[in-house]
């Protein structure tokens, strides 16, 4: 079974993470199929970068993500889009919208620091 999940980077005590593609044998850090994106919960707010097309295409393919990984999915908005892709929306206007939302929190991060 294919899984979308964490992998961790950094230094002692200063996590960042990737969002990967891998098998649910291999080890956290271990192989991995392909890098989806990536997290640091450092930042304040929380960065969270995602190829949301190729996490469609994993998904549409029966790949499913752990529960922190759909955490940020349900933070993002990636859940939601996925569902509406799966009903037939056009992946054009979902990735359009998706990056729409990320210029938002952009903006929003700026304005509350």
């Amino acid at each position: 079974m294919v899984r979308i999940r964490l992998r961790r980077t950094g230094l002692k005590g200063q996590p960042s993470y990737r969002l990967v593609v891998a098998d649910k044998e291999s080890p956290r850090d271990g192989r991995f199929l392909e890098i989806v994106g990536y997290y640091n919960p450092r930042t304040n707010p929380a960065t969270i970068e995602i190829k949301e097309e190729r996490v469609f295409d994993w998904m549409s393919k029966g790949a499913q993500p752990t529960e922190s990984v759909a955490q940020l999915f349900k933070t993002v908005g990636t859940d939601q889009r996925f569902e509406r892709f799966k009903k037939g929306e056009s992946l054009e206007v979902l990735l359009a919208e998706a990056e729409q939302a990320r210029a938002a929190r952009a903006v929003s991060a700026k304005t509350s620091r």
